[in-house]
């Protein structure tokens, strides 16, 4: 979502502040700015829109300095405009704020503060945190900081600056990810280490409660009660070259093209093909405690949702344990049951989803054990769960989730087959499992290199209005991601159902308009998905169907047919979303859309 940027060293600050914004551009934005301490206080510069736009209000009136803030805003509390972008300063230009998070009591404090004077220029809560460092201050900002942070309910990750104090930012979060990075002679504040990666590979991770105060000769963290606290130094592992686009026209195409290569990072050194077992040393879970789990909860947002539902499926059918998949953001508001013996596995591919982090907080507090499927190491997810399974998909840029997705159905997948060995699966048919889970990079591949023939399908049906997706059993699922894909990214409306229930509703939309994609692969319940087709094909519907192989049932039922390698039932989703995504993809570009950074979404939604 909104995206944090500092700076403190002996370079210009303003250039370095941008090309962090433009690293975190992939996280949803409407509005930009930057504030520069430029020896006379601070000077802020802000543009709703592109950051283009803002580079453009900067060569009309530049700002120099060697330190400052910057922010991407993603609007909340009033419109996308220059008066409601960060940073946001008081009356006298000498405190600025950047913000991401909701501060849920600012109608309140705010009241209070006009009533003694203060004066408000914008509608957003983040101007009440500025109005109340500004009243608290008496000559040291990490006082007035803390000061402030004490009224405030909701979530923040803050960067402030004073203009009495030219050599420091103070930063401080809860609820919202905040990390300082360190450079040679340098110092950096970020929400996202894709930021600073240009510049340091060593961050140092608050957490909520803890408070940054960076200035040139270092740094030290603590906490609102003005506590010193030891903080590790974190080493990123992944390069610079993985977050650019590498010669592809989008980040979306060249995560789908990566999915070879990052669903065999997942399994690395995890499967045991000869035992039919797997490895997961991350769990921290003894075999008697993994045996002694009596239900499970799977709790995620969105496209993790999506993996989370295909996981329920996997560990029913092979480990004959009950499995309730939750939204996170209703969980913690339903008053969940969870015993000692609950699992609670939370899925996110930042690993600082709000609400999923949230969920996750709320299964601990009950007493649940958690297990975190995340893809960012270091992340909150990852810092707080009880156990964990590291995605390895690598940094994932697209706002649309592709390669995350994939690689969270085959964690699901390690995961299942390591606790229905333990329980009931025979060697043979773990044997089986870890062959097809094995096999999947190749298959992958060989639909990738199909996808000229995707793209001459999406030329049919870019200017379609509505479609309709169907699917069954494990691929129930895979229809629901398959239609989020296309809505995401073309905005064209797409509903995805499971296919019988298409006759208690969504049959009356079908007409010789409507596009409906139907994932039909060999699997258990083929023939019933066949019957569907017929039902679909009898109404004049335009059928796209995602099969295995040739079907005499089928001939003359399909307008358009696309083939994947047939596997295992529980790993046909993988293959039959590479299609899925291609289609959203290919259709969405030659829509003109903005593939990468779709309207009104953010990579990874930090507020409840």
């Amino acid at each position: 979502m909104c995206g944090i940027v500092g700076y403190v060293g002996p370079r210009a600050a303003t250039p370095l502040l941008i090309e962090g914004l433009k690293r975190l551009e992939y996280r949803g934005y409407d509005s930009a700015g930057v504030a520069v301490m430029n020896g006379k206080g601070v000077e802020t510069r802000k543009a709703a829109g592109k950051i283009s736009r803002l580079e453009s209000a900067l060569s009309s009136a530049p700002v120099h300095g060697t330190l400052g803030i910057a922010h991407t805003r993603w609007a909340t509390h009033g419109p996308p405009t220059e008066r409601n972008a960060h940073p946001h300063v008081d009356e006298h230009h000498q405190v600025a704020v950047v913000h991401n998070g909701i501060i849920e009591n600012a109608p309140a404090l705010r009241t209070l503060l006009e009533k003694t004077g203060h004066t408000f220029s914008s509608e957003t809560d983040t101007e009440v945190l500025v109005h109340l460092i500004e009243s608290a201050y008496d000559g040291n900002l990490e006082d007035a900081v803390i000061e402030a942070l004490h009224l405030v309910d909701g979530t923040y990750g803050i960067a402030v600056m004073h203009g009495k104090e030219p050599n420091k930012i103070v930063a401080a979060r809860k609820g919202s990810p905040l990390l300082v990075g360190l450079g040679d002679g340098e110092y950096f504040v970020a929400s996202d280490v894709s930021a600073i990666l240009a510049h340091t590979r060593d961050v140092v991770y608050l957490e909520d409660g803890e408070m940054a105060v960076v200035t040139r000769d270092g740094y030290r963290i603590c906490d609102l009660n003005a506590r010193p606290v030891d903080r590790q130094v974190s080493r990123i592992d992944w390069d610079l070259d993985q977050i650019e686009r590498g010669g592809f026209a989008h980040f979306m195409l060249k995560e789908i093209f990566e999915q070879p290569q990052t669903l065999e990072n997942t399994m690395r050194g995890r499967l045991i093909l000869e035992e039919g077992f797997t490895k997961l040393g991350g769990l921290n879970l003894t075999k008697e405690e993994l045996l002694a789990i009596d239900s499970v909860v799977i709790t995620a947002c969105g496209t993790s949702w999506h993996s989370a539902l295909i996981g329920e499926m996997m560990i029913e059918e092979l480990c004959r344990i009950p499995v309730e998949v939750e939204y996170a953001s209703e969980y913690r508001y339903k008053n969940p049951i969870v015993t000692p013996n609950t699992l609670v596995i939370v899925i996110s591919q930042s690993g600082e989803t709000a609400d999923t982090l949230a969920a996750m907080r709320e299964a601990k507090r009950r007493g649940a054990r958690t297990l975190g499927l995340v893809n960012v190491v270091g992340s909150t997810i990852a810092r707080e769960d009880d156990g964990g399974i590291y995605l390895h998909a690598g940094p994932e840029i697209g706002v649309a989730s592709t390669k995350a997705f994939t690689s969270q159905v085959v964690a699901l997948a390690l995961f299942t087959l390591k606790l229905a060995r333990l329980r009931n699966l025979s060697v043979e048919q773990g044997r089986r499992i870890a062959q097809a889970l094995a096999e999947l990079p190749a298959q992958v591949q060989s639909i990738i290199e199909r996808a000229d023939e995707i793209e001459a399908l999406a030329e049919q049906f870019k200017s379609a209005h509505n479609f309709l997706y169907l699917g069954r059993g494990y691929n129930f699922p895979t229809a629901l991601e398959g239609a989020l894909k296309l809505k995401e990214i073309s905005y064209i409306h797409a509903e995805g159902y499971p296919a019988a229930e298409m006759k208690h509703g969504p049959i009356a939309l079908i007409d010789d308009l409507m596009p409906v994609v139907v994932v039909a692969p060999h699997d258990a319940v083929f023939d019933k998905v066949t019957s569907n087709i017929q039902e679909v094909k009898a109404r004049k519907g335009r059928v796209i169907a995602i099969t295995t192989r040739e079907e005499p049932a089928l001939k003359g039922q399909l307008d358009y047919e696309f083939r994947i390698p047939e596997t295992v039932d529980m790993l046909t989703p993988i293959l039959a979303s590479i299609p899925l995504q291609l289609l959203a993809y290919y259709i969405a570009v030659k829509r003109g859309c903005n593939v990468d950074q779709p309207r009104n979404l953010a990579k990874s939604v930090t507020v409840e």
